[in-house]
């Protein structure tokens, strides 16, 4: 789009709306309407040139614009004084995330403390474990039964009754703040439950609601699309459309048939999502995990997966979030082809300005490659060619989630390395389910597809490195090993650089729940294998000595300790190291400081040597100390099995 054509539109363009925009601010200070207009002169031009390319061929665009704008200033009215000065401290210091303090935790509120009360009563043990960001899972008003674990959404503005009130949540958020923890909250924008307040008035008839979603009078048109579309859940939920007798409609349903998805052709549903998302912001919620990005855009003949529109959207909605709410980021949730995954920071003139924060699924998928392999030939490939970030933005590192693990590695990857794909897959599948000889592992298959031959893993951290085997065979030795597996991919995600994020529970080894086969709500989806509800007599045993709990708990908090003591960790910049050995990870961390840090990590049960130059060849050999074992290395390394050392100049 023309710049200079853009900046006339722009000045035209504010110069038509101010007046009405300075009414929407009218009851504020004159301080505070001239930080509204100044930042929405600012991210004007950039809002047109988004929002155009959507919506500008309907003949009412300006009128929508104008709705889109009065939008963001009524949630800029409402805004709490201590939220604004935040959004004035973050502006100043807009890559605070990048910091080395910044470490993460998730959890599902019900399933860890029972509500947001209980929540606010494990402060304290957030702050013991060193948190400071903390994602609680959909925690939304949602249907009782046909929920997808909160992920059908049916008000964006309460909070489930059984876990508290929208006010408590923001009285979590603001506590949280007080002691340096960043509330982290799912955004469903692809969805909502067929429950919310827009899709029982699209089902009463109301023709504005049902332009809200995606409905069709026959099978014609989903037909046509579904020639290109793949199915997500296809045991739970085949297909992508499902009809509802109510009104006669097909309605596309990406993910179960109770979720509707949204129709972002229509500009009222954006502008409608937009007060959503600033309601959040002015609850208190500082990143927002935007779930199913790829998906939020349709065009006939495409995947509808990862359009450039569905990037449009993102972008437009982070401009209006810098102007009503800026201390917000977004934090991109994209399961989809590597290649794919960091257009979500954004590309182009965008760049850095859409979400700032995303999801690493690939260095989590090739961590448990490697763990089976014992091999980093893929994950060094990988990192090598994929990690680096936009310098305003980070990875988000994690081990396990809520969700099932897809082996989503690139094959085109796999090739150049002389792996096939498909083969390696199964194999990863066989491996993780025990069932290849030598696995370790105890995981569970989810939506196998007898078709393609395609499933992925639920299961336990723990479970899956072998602790659960370990200890049903009361095998020391093994449970040894399978806690230090366990330790070592955690080491990765906490170095690296990003965020790293613990999947709570994983911090004291807890193993698959085999409970949910008994709930008949939950006995279809064996993901709730991974989904426990927090022990916290289990979680005492982290102070007694020689217990699985202590053992994995103690290595945690050493991480932890170290990372928060080293400015060199800070960013996300990394230099991979290659060791010469195909079972042994390496790369350095601080490379513009005197205080570098090299990370080397054992992925064999074997011991493994090093060659006698590699401390000296990465300007680490002088004064120098293991961290984790306390001891000063040797010129010639050998590392025990699952062994890993951060090497640094003595703190």
């Amino acid at each position: 789009m023309d710049k200079y054509w853009l900046h006339q539109q722009s000045t035209l363009t504010y110069g038509r709306l101010l007046p009405s925009i300075q009414q929407a601010v009218a009851t504020l200070s004159t301080s505070e309407q001239s930080v509204f207009l100044d930042r929405l002169q600012h991210n004007l031009p950039a809002i047109l040139e988004l929002l155009i390319p959507l919506y500008g061929q309907q003949y009412d665009f300006f009128y929508h614009l104008e709705q889109i704008l009065l939008t963001a200033a009524k949630y800029y009215v409402d805004r709490p004084k201590d939220l604004k000065r935040l959004d004035k401290d973050r502006l100043q210091n807009p890559n605070w995330f990048h910091s080395e303090q910044m470490v993460g935790g998730v959890c599902y509120v019900d399933l860890f403390a029972e509500s947001l009360a209980g929540i606010r009563s494990k402060i304290p043990y957030f702050k013991e474990l060193g948190l400071t960001y903390l994602h609680l899972m959909p925690l939304f008003r949602c249907p009782e039964k046909n929920n997808d674990g909160g992920y059908a959404v049916s008000s964006f503005r309460e909070v489930d009754p059984k876990l508290g009130t929208m006010k408590e949540l923001a009285d979590l958020a603001k506590e949280f703040r007080q002691h340096g923890i960043s509330l982290v909250l799912d955004f469903v924008f692809n969805h909502t439950a067929d429950e919310h307040e827009w899709a029982l008035k699209a089902l009463g008839g109301d023709p504005i609601y049902q332009d809200y979603y995606l409905m069709f009078p026959d099978r014609t048109l989903p037909d046509r699309y579904e020639r290109n579309l793949r199915e997500i859940f296809p045991e739970q939920a085949p297909g992508s459309f499902s009809y509802r007798p109510e009104i006669d409609k097909w309605v596309w349903t990406t993910f179960n048939t109770f979720q509707w998805d949204l129709n972002y052709r229509n500009p009222m549903v954006f502008s409608e999502m937009l007060g959503e998302m600033l309601f959040l912001a002015n609850q208190g919620v500082e990143i927002l995990r935007l779930d199913a990005v790829a998906f939020t855009w349709k065009e006939m003949g495409t995947t509808c997966e990862n359009l450039p529109q569905a990037h449009l959207l993102i972008q437009a909605f982070y401009a209006l979030v810098q102007i009503a709410a800026p201390a917000m980021e977004f934090k991109s949730e994209a399961i989809v082809h590597p290649d794919d995954v960091a257009k979500y920071f954004g590309t182009g003139d965008f760049l850095g300005r859409e979400c700032r924060i995303s999801y690493h699924p690939l260095l989590m998928v090739l961590l448990w490659d490697a763990l089976a392999t014992r091999k980093v030939n893929m994950l060094n490939y990988a990192l090598a060619k994929r990690f680096a970030t936009p310098p305003n933005c980070a990875w988000v590192n994690y081990v396990r989630v809520h969700d099932d693990i897809g082996w989503g590695f690139a094959d085109e990857d796999a090739a150049h390395l002389g792996i096939n794909g498909h083969d390696h897959r199964r194999f990863l599948n066989a491996f993780y389910m025990g069932q290849f000889e030598g696995s370790f592992a105890r995981g569970l298959p989810f939506n196998y597809n007898p078709r393609t031959g395609d499933c992925r893993i639920s299961g336990m951290g723990a479970s899956l490195c072998g602790i659960e085997t370990a200890l049903d065979e009361q095998d020391e030795v093994n449970l040894d090993l399978a806690i230090r597996r366990a330790l070592l991919i955690h080491s990765v995600i906490t170095s690296i650089g990003g965020i790293p994020l613990i999947y709570l529970n994983d911090e004291i080894g807890m193993i698959n729940d085999y409970s949910y086969e008994n709930d008949p709500a939950k006995a279809l989806d064996n993901r709730w294998v991974h989904r426990p509800k927090a022990d916290w007599q289990q979680r005492e045993k982290r102070h007694q000595t020689g217990t699985v709990e202590q053992r994995i708990y103690s290595g945690f908090l050493q991480m932890i300790y170290f990372r928060k003591s080293l400015p060199s960790l800070a960013g996300g910049k990394m230099k991979l190291v290659y060791t010469d050995n195909p079972h042994v990870l390496g790369y350095l961390r601080g490379l513009d400081t005197a205080q570098r840090v090299l990370i080397l990590a054992n992925f064999s049960e074997q011991p493994q040597t090093l060659a006698s130059n590699l401390l000296t060849a990465n300007s680490v050999s002088q004064h120098v100390v293991d961290l984790i074992s306390g001891e000063v290395p040797p010129t010639e390394i050998t590392l025990a099995p699952y062994q890993f050392m951060w090497i640094t100049k003595q703190i």
